[in-house]
């Protein structure tokens, strides 16, 4: 949920015009069913953003409802291996895997309560549209990178995406050659939430004291799941180059996700290649840890997000929010967050991030005029009452049978 008040208590940050629209674009969907389906709850951007967008769509006026769909061990590994084959990796797809795949899709078909929108997040559930039936409007939205994917493993997941209404997408540069319209709607933060909102100086130090990190020295930081797309082996070693000329520490900080079964052994590899620097931080936290997040951020220096692939990087939006300077790799939605030298630094290589760490703790102004416009570049664009318009939007325009839908980019 969000602060009392609800939609309303975005006002102060983004005016009366701006809330009393989306409220006026929601009236004609009052009542309308809509289901949410993805494959976790806990753990990973898709989970946070659906926990604040379900309750602020039945605000507006929706039915809307959250379910999470059951698997094995072996489905999400092999889930698991088809989200690193649509991000580009080589692919192996085994009729086995498809087998465990349709199995675990038959086993959870009677999530399906035939809503007027049915929103299908990702590859895990998509083939659920199985059991479509009735008039309602069919979305699946993927909140990954297609635009290198293997064409072995998006065929696996086409089968079943050109059987929906429309595809929503973050950015264009992921659309593919589908049967259906699809729309681009980027992701969002609530500044309202225990990861975003403000906090005491008392309790960020309170935080940064409980983890041992030195308050009196430059902290790097990068939060994120411990997953090799994310790189967290690279922000070491860009870490170790630029410890040779500042004395800073690093903080990884994250945890895993239910539908993510190599989260341990990439932990596990971090812990090794970290050994026992003391500088280096390995913070291995719940779920549920998101004023320990918001905390560790705010205490930050400079924040790094050096992703291989990325679908979007909502990390990187919640520390510009909170008018962080940060170094990303130059992939994915992290590329249309930042703008390389006016909002953060854009990097493609280990050598890179170093050099732009030394930069920004060389620099304290430079990396304060950064933050500042980071954090304007969120208030303009990436505010979760944003994204409940562009969903508003994109709901209106299915249902009306998705006339000039197929070359729309919601606003």
């Amino acid at each position: 949920m969000t602060m009392a008040g609800g939609l309303d208590a975005y006002r102060a940050i983004l005016g009366d015009e701006e809330i009393d629209e989306i409220h006026r674009l929601a009236r004609p969907l009052r009542g309308a069913s809509v289901q949410h389906v993805n494959s976790t709850a806990v753990g990973g951007g898709v989970a946070e953003i659906l926990a604040r967008l379900v309750p602020l769509m039945r605000e507006v006026g929706l039915s809307a409802t959250w379910d999470v769909m059951t698997g094995s061990a072996r489905f999400f590994a092999v889930t698991k291996a088809l989200h690193n084959a649509l991000h580009g990796a080589p692919a192996d797809i085994t009729p086995e895997m498809i087998a465990a795949f349709e199995d675990a899709t038959a086993t959870n078909l009677t999530l399906v309560r035939g809503a007027d929108f049915t929103i299908i997040h990702d590859p895990q559930p998509v083939g659920l549209v199985r059991a479509r039936g009735g008039d309602g409007r069919w979305l699946w939205r993927c909140h990954i990178d297609l635009s290198d994917a293997d064409p072995r493993a998006f065929a696996l997941v086409r089968r079943y995406v050109d059987r929906y209404d429309a595809a929503v997408l973050h950015l264009a540069d992921y659309a593919q050659p589908l049967a259906i319209p699809q729309l681009l709607i980027m992701p969002a933060i609530d500044p309202f939430s225990a990861k975003n909102e403000e906090l005491s100086e008392t309790e960020v130090a309170r935080v940064l004291d409980g983890f041992g990190i030195d308050r009196k020295r430059p902290i790097v930081l990068q939060v994120s799941r411990f997953d090799r797309l994310k790189d967290p082996l690279g922000v070491v070693r860009a870490f170790q180059i630029a410890r040779a000329w500042h004395d800073c520490q690093l903080v990884l900080a994250g945890g895993g996700a239910d539908d993510d079964p190599e989260g341990e052994r990439v932990l596990a590899e971090v812990r090794e290649a970290a050994g026992k620097n003391p500088d280096i931080h390995i913070l291995s936290l719940p779920p549920t840890a998101h004023r320990e997040i918001n905390a560790l951020q705010r205490g930050a220096t400079v924040v790094v997000q050096k992703s291989l692939r990325e679908g979007f990087g909502l990390v990187v939006t919640e520390a510009m929010w909170k008018g962080k300077p940060v170094v990303g790799g130059a992939v994915g939605g992290i590329r249309r967050q930042i703008v390389h030298d006016a909002t953060g630094f854009l990097v493609h290589s280990v050598e890179g991030t170093a050099y732009r760490i030394r930069q920004l703790l060389t620099n304290p102004g430079l990396a304060r005029r950064l933050g500042q416009a980071a954090r304007q570049v969120v208030l303009e664009n990436f505010l979760l009452p944003t994204y409940l318009k562009q969903w508003t939007l994109a709901l209106l325009a299915v249902r009306e049978g998705g006339r000039g839908v197929s070359r729309l980019a919601i606003p």
